[in-house]
């Protein structure tokens, strides 16, 4: 059996507490100091600085009951990065289906930074604006 990766199993055990909407379980993963990038031009894009506003962007995400699968994972010792596939389930919208990477940075077994890259950036801009207005 080929040993996982600690790095690899922080990022499962995210995803695992973001499809939960676990809160606690997801801060317990993030370094207090923690900087998450979102690109685009919609009302949550923008870096979210500190736990708390992390926390917050995921609490919006859930008005748009928004949900990532992860697909692919490559790993090193400070970085993981994943491919996965998000989407939505709005009533009465246009829903997101989409797929996206992420760059984690990782330091002491704690995510301090994450940049986002959606596949369409435009798609994302005009769901988050309809959504989020």
């Amino acid at each position: 059996m080929i040993p996982v990766h600690p790095n690899l199993t922080l990022i499962h055990d995210f995803f695992q507490a973001y499809a939960n909407n676990d809160l606690v379980g997801i801060k317990n993963i993030l370094s207090e100091d923690i900087s998450w990038h979102i690109p685009g031009n919609h009302p949550l894009s923008g870096t979210k600085k500190g736990v708390e506003a992390v926390l917050a962007y995921f609490k919006q995400l859930s008005k748009a009951a928004f949900k990532a699968e992860p697909i692919v994972m490559g790993v090193n010792d400070n970085f993981v990065i994943d491919c996965h596939r998000n989407w939505s389930n709005v009533e009465n919208e246009q829903n997101l289906n989409s797929m996206s990477c992420l760059l984690w940075r990782i330091e002491q077994n704690k995510i301090v930074e994450v940049y986002n890259f959606p596949e369409d950036q435009y798609k994302v801009d005009s769901f988050f604006s309809t959504v989020y207005g």
